[in-house]
């Protein structure tokens, strides 16, 4: 017998006489207990938090059948190691299954209650009466029974509470260290081995601790994700920044060029419709010189019209001159026949005939230079003709060429206008590349800002201690 059982015994004032006499009616415990944990197991098989303790039926008369072992060696009154060691383990098993007190109280108090009604019928006062007083008195052995009882019931629940602070000990120092270790950042500090009673807590905190790892993981993962495409926008933005300046100022020189190039082709448009005035003034004055070209045509048809009248004057005066000779000649015959009577009239005759000859000849000349006269007019005629053609050429070409210098002063001004509009349009497109530019610094910065936030972010998770499972298997979910 132990000293914790000793000490047990004597405080409850159970001598050996009391468990001698608790030994002398081991039998008729024996053969009552099995009644009485019957109605307790019909009892917990009823209940449904109780019944929740068994698997099975099977499992209950175990647990039965593990009971009326435990009561014989209570009804042999030793309380020895063997009963001690059979108390530790019903209050074990009691703390590992959660089986609170109360139900173990009411069960014993079933239990009991069944025992001394039995005893109380067994060692009734008729019995004694029979067996001359040599059966105990009821209520001597009810005595016993219940001292025994309240005893194996104390002993069981010190254990039960005993176990239950080793585990809650043990739960608290498994957590302590787990808890530790996560302040550290480790994530990996999972508890196992608890309790029964603790398997919820253990569950729940694994369950915690698996969820922070995946936040974690998940997070630093991301945060490298972020710092690298931060650091790729920020590089692609400052890119962007230089090449939107460059274009920029490109813009700039362009809008510069196109208001030279729209100054120029507006002077252009100008000169081209002063042109296209010259070019009807000319055409008006080739077209009045044509007139004029005309009128000396229709005059010099008109001078040889004369000449040709000339010359048949001419032709007239030459036929009376030659008349006046034949005349002449004849006078100056019939004078030589008249003698010295004619001599006088062939003076005359032969004056006469010296001034038709003189006529004729004159007649001639100016015949001759009629009609050269009438060549050069018919040589003027062909060359004013000419002339006529070649204006009514220079007429039509200068029509052609007032028609394009026309269709150039058009185009130049269509020109003029459209390059006014697409200098707008490149006025505005340099505004807005001056925006984008500004706004792209501002990208430039926030990526900047960004990739600081991220890298701060990745030094924090960094510190966290996680499965290397964990990092990948985020960033492969990341990358799928």
């Amino acid at each position: 017998m132990t000293d914790h059982l000793r000490s047990r015994l004597d405080f409850m004032q159970m001598d050996r006489a009391q468990r001698d006499l608790l030994a002398s009616a081991q039998s008729d415990v024996a053969e009552l207990i099995g009644p009485a944990l019957d109605r307790f197991y019909a009892a917990a098989r009823a209940n449904s938090e109780t019944n929740a303790f068994f698997r099975d039926a099977g499992h209950m008369n175990q647990a039965k059948a593990a009971q009326q072992s435990h009561w014989r060696r209570i009804a042999s009154g030793r309380f020895d190691q063997d009963y001690h060691d059979s108390v530790r383990r019903i209050g074990s098993v009691h703390a590992r299954i959660g089986l609170e007190p109360k139900w173990y109280v009411a069960a014993y108090a079933l239990v009991v209650e069944n025992l001394i009604k039995g005893v109380a019928q067994r060692y009734s006062p008729w019995r004694r009466l029979l067996s001359l007083f040599r059966l105990p008195a009821a209520e001597d052995v009810t005595a016993a029974i219940v001292k025994a009882a309240l005893m194996d019931m104390e002993l069981s629940i010190s254990i039960y509470i005993e176990e239950a602070q080793s585990e809650r000990t043990r739960a608290t120092e498994a957590l302590d260290g787990a808890l530790k270790r996560l302040a550290d950042g480790d994530l990996t500090a999972e508890v196992s081995g608890l309790p029964q009673s603790f398997a919820g807590l253990e569950r729940s905190y694994n369950q915690t601790l698996a969820r922070m790892r995946d936040t974690i993981g998940s997070v630093s993962a991301n945060a490298s994700a972020i710092r690298t495409g931060s650091t790729e926008v920020s590089q692609a933005s400052n890119d962007l920044s230089r090449r939107t300046e460059q274009q920029a100022a490109s813009l700039e020189e362009t809008a510069a060029a196109m208001t030279e190039i729209t100054a120029t082709v507006h002077n252009s448009a100008a000169g081209a419709n002063e042109a296209n005035k010259l070019v009807r003034a000319t055409q008006a004055d080739a077209q009045e010189s044509s007139k004029v070209v005309g009128d000396a045509v229709a005059a010099m048809a008109e001078i040889e019209r004369s000449s040709q009248e000339i010359t048949k004057i001419i032709a007239v005066i030459d036929k009376i001159a030659f008349q006046t000779n034949l005349l002449a000649l004849n006078a100056s015959v019939e004078a030589a026949h008249a003698g010295e009577a004619g001599r006088a009239f062939a003076v005359v005759a032969n004056e006469v005939r010296a001034l038709a000859q003189r006529s004729a000849d004159a007649a001639q000349e100016i015949g001759t230079l009629i009609s050269n006269s009438s060549k050069q007019v018919e040589g003027g005629v062909t060359l004013v003709g000419e002339a006529g053609e070649a204006l009514a050429r220079i007429i039509g070409s200068i029509d052609e060429v007032s028609g394009l210098v026309g269709q150039i002063a058009l185009a130049a001004d269509q020109q003029s206008s459209a390059l006014a509009q697409v200098n707008i349009a490149i006025t505005e497109m340099d505004r807005m590349t001056q925006q984008n530019a500004a706004m792209v610094e501002q990208t430039s910065a926030a990526a900047a800002s960004l990739t600081s936030q991220a890298e701060a972010l990745a030094t924090e998770t960094g510190s966290f201690r996680v499965d290397s499972s964990v990092r990948s298997g985020t960033m492969i979910r990341r990358a799928a």
